[in-house]
């Protein structure tokens, strides 16, 4: 008898505590995912690529963002400007040297909460083997079900402003901006 109130205690209290959210790991959409990076292009216009992602991982933690994480992989064969030649001359030994670069990769070192749906995410750039640090100024746009593929999703938009010469792509500057602002939206579903 003692056995049997011993367990029941137990389940009642296992019951009373509540359950603890673990992290959720999410595979990034690569046809609803954008890294937009715009520059200004000798004081006339402010002209646009788009780099698309091959791979990422966001793993997202609602009650303790800072075990949040995020890495990504950006095939240069990717980007875009809507111009194809613009599109050759990026890829080209000028700017990222993609036959001998052809990845640029992004791994979050932190992740601090801001309040209400706002993050900074740090975490290191690489570009053409050359890593920096990198702060990511992040909105969370939402969680939950996602009504087309029936999984847990993720969606969060992300800015920060870039050297690119810190990179080694840093041809034509001071005429072509050497700072280059990156605008970042993104969907992530659960495997």
């Amino acid at each position: 008898m003692r056995t049997i109130k011993t367990m029941l205690a137990g389940l009642l209290l296992a019951a009373a505590v509540p359950a603890v959210a673990a992290p959720v790991t999410y595979n990034l959409d690569p046809t609803h995912t954008q890294v937009l990076v715009t520059w200004n292009h000798m004081g006339f216009s402010r002209p646009s690529a788009n780099f698309g992602i091959d791979k990422g991982v966001l793993v997202y933690d609602a009650k303790a963002p800072q075990r949040s994480s995020v890495e990504v992989t950006l095939p240069l064969s990717l980007m875009d400007t809507f111009v194809p030649d613009l599109d050759k001359h990026l890829s080209g030994k000028d700017f990222f040297d993609a036959e001998s670069y052809p990845n640029a990769t992004f791994k979050s070192t932190k992740v601090t909460s801001l309040g209400k749906n706002k993050l900074k995410v740090t975490g290191n750039l690489t570009i053409k083997n050359i890593t920096k640090p990198v702060v990511l100024d992040v909105t969370l746009n939402g969680t939950g079900v996602h009504p087309m593929v029936k999984k847990s999703a993720i969606g969060f938009n992300a800015v920060t402003t870039i050297k690119r010469s810190d990179f080694g792509v840093g041809a034509f500057a001071p005429a072509v901006s050497d700072k280059v602002d990156l605008r970042i939206t993104a969907e992530g579903t659960t495997p």
